[in-house]
């Protein structure tokens, strides 16, 4: 399959870049800048991303550009443009002041291919703290701003001097991000590269992952037995319809209640994926999750007492069916991408990745572990799931136990529960000016139980000293960054009455309006 491959010099965008060539039906693959492939002969073209750092940084990374200038179409973005400048022999220096923010393009050449359909005066945004000062020999500008005189150069495949083993591919650089937002043509630049100049087919869709996929799963297991642990959110569950697809009765599903899920969630997704056809084993194992919280308060202790817990009960589970061959996971490519950085080196721990317990003698089978999310909602619908299963919103593994400050107990368990029930509901069932429900805006909302904390307050004629409760609403599409969501004051207004009136043991219903970063969407 024909593949571009984006090669990852740690900017915090670098995932953007991917999701927005997926976007335009074409397989990408995000790679640390020092892992370009032996093998590129599916590759039809190469971006470069940004970077934290400067070219001149001793730590900077760095990369052999003769393996593919010249042979392949390049892009180079921000810190990917000032490197191909810098190693071809223009000149990249440090500014007065950091280039951050919204600019335009004063200055265009529209009829450079990697500009077809743009505006005169278009808005880019510029993010970086050197700035290219000299283009190298045979590089031509064919953008700038007010400020960036060399903000978009390339050279031509026949001029391209630099590079021995060149076939007349070309090169273009921008000195600013066209995979943000704030690029209003970003996605424009990106098709004129990925589908004008790369050529690419625009084969990839749901439709065609599916086929693809559900063929490689039985070429891959055969008639062997599958174990797949079920979480109720939408990546296990597409990854349990795909694995049913190909392999059936063969598949055995888990799903372990540990007590912290929201109210009635496990009765009604146990429901779900019985309409689903899915042969699936419930576990209540909520006294042991429980016992091992009690007095637990540090949020990162918590964490890993439920991991803990999980793979226990999991394994128990799992050493029933004794002819059982693979685990499946519901991992998805941004968990994979998370878990390394661009040396290779493991930064964050995900549930979803970094092997399997020895003792269960089981391979790993992830067929999911390509796509973003969004990609797998489309996969979804391609299988016809429900969309209230493909919409849901993504709930952190520990459940409400990372909603819940202080110590776990039923109790507040119990309350969180009620408060969360009648914000959730109340998000589905209000519907915006634009005729959209609250629940689809949001990206993720929930209620947090402020149980360390007491307010007083007064209920009728009485003096209360009772618990806050926050309300949660971010919008973002790929978790990496959030916003508050703005809901409506009379949406608030009422939930937070409907909650304070409802739920006994809550007495003031705030709402959360940080962003991340700084904030973190879960509270811990």
């Amino acid at each position: 399959m024909q593949k571009i491959i984006i090669l990852d010099f740690g900017s915090q965008t670098t995932q953007l870049i991917g999701r927005r060539v997926r976007e335009l039906d074409t397989f990408c693959e995000i790679l640390p800048y020092n892992k370009y492939p032996e093998d590129d002969s599916d590759v039809i073209g190469v971006i470069l991303s940004g970077s934290p750092y400067s070219v001149h940084d001793p730590e900077a990374f760095k990369v052999d550009l003769t393996r593919f200038v010249g042979r392949l179409p390049v892009l180079g973005i921000c810190y990917g443009a000032q490197f191909i400048s810098h190693t071809l022999g223009g000149k990249v220096e440090k500014t007065d002041s950091r280039e951050y923010g919204r600019a335009n393009l004063e200055t265009i050449d529209l009829t450079n291919p990697l500009f077809k359909g743009f505006d005169r005066g278009s808005q880019v945004w510029m993010s970086h703290g050197d700035t290219i000062t000299r283009i190298p020999d045979g590089f031509q500008v064919i953008g700038s701003t007010k400020d960036v005189q060399n903000a978009a150069f390339w050279c031509p495949g026949d001029k391209l001097v630099h590079c021995k083993c060149s076939n007349g591919q070309s090169v273009w650089a921008v000195q600013f991000h066209p995979e943000v937002y704030h690029t209003l043509q970003g996605t424009q630049l990106l098709k004129n590269f990925v589908v004008d100049i790369c050529g690419s087919r625009q084969e990839w869709s749901a439709a065609s992952f599916v086929d693809t996929t559900v063929a490689e799963l039985k070429a891959q297991l055969g008639q062997d037995r599958v174990i797949l642990g079920l979480s109720g959110g939408v990546d296990s569950s597409v990854a349990a319809v795909l694995l049913n697809k190909a392999i059936g009765n063969r598949l055995t599903c888990i799903f372990v209640d540990h007590g912290m899920l929201r109210k009635n969630e496990f009765q009604q997704v146990m429901d779900d994926y019985r309409v689903l056809g899915l042969n699936v084993i419930g576990v209540d194992a909520s006294e042991k999750f429980f016992a091992d919280l009690a007095g637990v308060t540090e949020p990162e202790q918590k964490r890993k007492i439920i991991g803990r817990d999980f793979v226990e009960v999991f394994n128990q589970e799992a050493k029933k069916i004794t002819d059982a061959r693979w685990l499946a996971q519901g991992t998805i490519y941004p968990d994979r991408i998370e878990s390394l950085n661009i040396t290779g080196k493991v930064i964050k721990s995900h549930h979803n990745v970094g092997g399997l317990p020895k003792e269960m003698h089981l391979q790993l089978c992830e067929p999911l572990k390509w796509l973003f999310k969004d990609e797998v909602r489309r996969v979804g619908r391609q299988l016809q799931m429900p969309e209230h299963l493909i919409t849901r919103h993504p709930f952190p593994g520990p459940g409400l136990a990372v909603r819940i400050l202080g110590d776990i107990t039923r109790e507040k368990v119990r309350i969180l529960q009620d408060a969360d029930d009648i914000y959730i509901r109340g998000l589905r069932e209000y519907v915006d000016t634009d005729g959209e429900t609250l629940y689809n805006k949001v990206w993720q909302a929930g209620a947090v139980l402020l149980s360390t904390v007491r307010s007083v307050g007064v209920m009728g004629d009485e003096r209360t000293y009772e618990n806050p409760v926050a309300l949660r609403a971010v919008t973002s599409t790929d978790a990496m960054t959030a916003d508050w969501a703005h809901l409506p004051y009379d949406f608030l207004a009422k939930v937070s009455n409907e909650i304070i009136n409802k739920v006994r043991g809550v007495n003031r219903v705030c709402y959360d309006i940080s962003s991340k970063p700084p904030a973190t969407i879960e509270w811990e």
